[in-house]
């Protein structure tokens, strides 16, 4: 069997387009499906309806009142007309009568006027348009750069995406193919504990090679185990951020030579950074909105002038004609003068808003080039250790070829063959280990200067 435990892994050059066309695969997937892009999708969803709800406003409002009122007591109004009037008819009737001539004028009662109808319907059509109301662009304004700072921590949610998916699919390879290295150097110390048994039965060596050879293979064992597990845990964890059953396949790629790569300069990546970083146009959508809310907190004193427009019918009754249908138009002019210093301390409340949204950029901005600086030092290291994994490994293989023909001739003790063996083990994990950790490191510059390739909602 072949030592070279690696070298179906050493075939990255070419093979990293396939590589880098599998992980933009799963990475549109994941921006379609996983639940946690969604949410934030209906977060902006939101934000659009309020911006057409700040926008009805400039609109003309129009609707159907109506009521019907059934009252009972109440003020009511007394008009002595009997009072006032029967006096004088009853002297003119006596003076009618004694001259032979007919009595004309009756007796009359007074008059009692209730202040609230028993019944009373009122049905209208009501019509408001405000024709001055400085309020309403502001409002509009205000809302349309909440909905971009939406759009864009929309884009930085995706960000986060892109990088734990390719993280993720990158963490499962490595566990894939730790698996395969323990399961390679599990065939050799089964093939060891063979040789040394045969040594035995021959008189060539002790027994307790034999057996330090077969604790040797179960420790292998064990440790096959727990990396099985590990790449279980990936392989779930990976279906989880596309939103997939937990144990749907994932298709298997060689990653691709990552000491062939060239970084840019630091300088440059911090300019890119702050740049692209949907975090910095966020922080600015917000500022505007801040900007809006002082506008319309201070433009809250102002003026205001509407158009009312009423039509319908009044009555005891519903009907429709002369004496119940009645229409208004009418000018309404609004200025609040005094509030109590409400609107005084809201302005002050959107200026102190605004004052931590300046603040809040420049940390933001300090943050994105600590973030891209951890992230370029960080694949600078594992570069150089991937050169260094790399010679450690194939001066492993080197020595384990040598110590395996002496085993074969009998030259060596199994100690020393075990100890070839461990190190070749230690060396080829070490070498896949820090090969993927390359990768992962490069992904998470990526993270830290990228803008998240997704576009905004119109």
């Amino acid at each position: 069997m072949s030592i070279l435990l690696l070298a179906p892994l050493m075939s990255g050059a070419q093979s990293g387009s396939d590589f880098e066309s599998t992980v933009e695969r799963y990475v549109a997937e994941g921006l379609q499906t996983n639940l946690g892009l969604q949410t934030e999708g209906l977060e902006v969803e939101k934000a659009t309806a309020a911006l057409a709800e700040a926008r009805a406003r400039f609109f003309p409002e129009l609707s159907v009142q109506a009521r019907y009122t059934r009252a009972e007591g109440g003020r009511v109004i007394d008009l002595p007309i009997g009072d006032a009037l029967n006096p004088v008819y009853t002297t003119l009737n006596q003076m009618l009568a004694a001259q032979g001539q007919p009595v004309p004028f009756p007796q009359i009662g007074n008059v009692e006027i209730p202040f609230l109808r028993e019944e009373e319907q009122d049905t209208r059509i009501v019509l408001r348009q405000p024709l001055y109301a400085p309020t309403i662009s502001a409002a509009v304004r205000a809302q349309s750069a909440l909905l971009g700072a939406s759009n864009y921590r929309r884009m930085a949610i995706a960000r986060t995406l892109r990088r734990d998916i390719t993280n993720a699919y990158v963490d499962w390879l490595k566990a894939r193919s730790s698996t395969d290295i323990v399961a390679a150097s599990e065939a050799l110390l089964r093939e060891n504990v063979r040789v040394n048994q045969s040594l035995f039965d021959n008189g060539k060596i002790t027994e307790d090679q034999v057996l330090r050879a077969r604790a040797e293979l179960l420790e292998v064992e064990q440790q096959k185990r727990e990396i099985a597990d590990l790449t279980t845990q990936a392989h779930s964890f990976f279906n989880f951020l596309l939103n997939r059953d937990l144990l749907s396949p994932i298709d298997v790629t060689v990653p691709p030579n990552a000491l062939a790569e060239r970084p840019s300069a630091l300088e440059r990546l911090w300019a890119d950074a702050l740049q692209r970083r949907p975090e910095i146009s966020q922080i600015e959508r917000l500022k505007q909105a801040s900007t809006e809310q002082v506008t319309l907190a201070r433009k809250q004193k102002w003026p205001m002038l509407a158009f009312a427009l009423d039509a319908g019918s009044q009555g005891e009754d519903y009907r429709f004609g002369d004496g119940y249908n009645f229409g208004t138009a009418s000018l309404v002019f609004t200025w609040k003068l005094f509030d109590g210093g409400g609107d005084s301390a809201r302005v002050r409340q959107a200026r102190a808003t605004e004052r931590q949204l300046v603040l809040r950029q420049e940390e933001v901005a300090q943050q994105i080039r600590f973030e891209v600086q951890q992230a370029f030092d960080r694949l600078q290291t594992a570069r150089e250790s991937l050169t260094t994994a790399q010679a450690r490994a194939d001066a492993a293989r080197a020595a384990f070829r040598i110590a395996s023909r002496k085993r074969d001739e009998g030259v060596i003790n199994q100690v020393e063959f075990i100890d070839a063996r461990s190190t070749l083990t230690r060396a080829e994990l070490n070498f896949n280990l820090t090969r993927f950790n390359v990768l992962a490191r490069r992904a998470d510059l990526e993270f830290a200067t990228s803008s998240g390739d997704l576009p905004l909602d119109p």
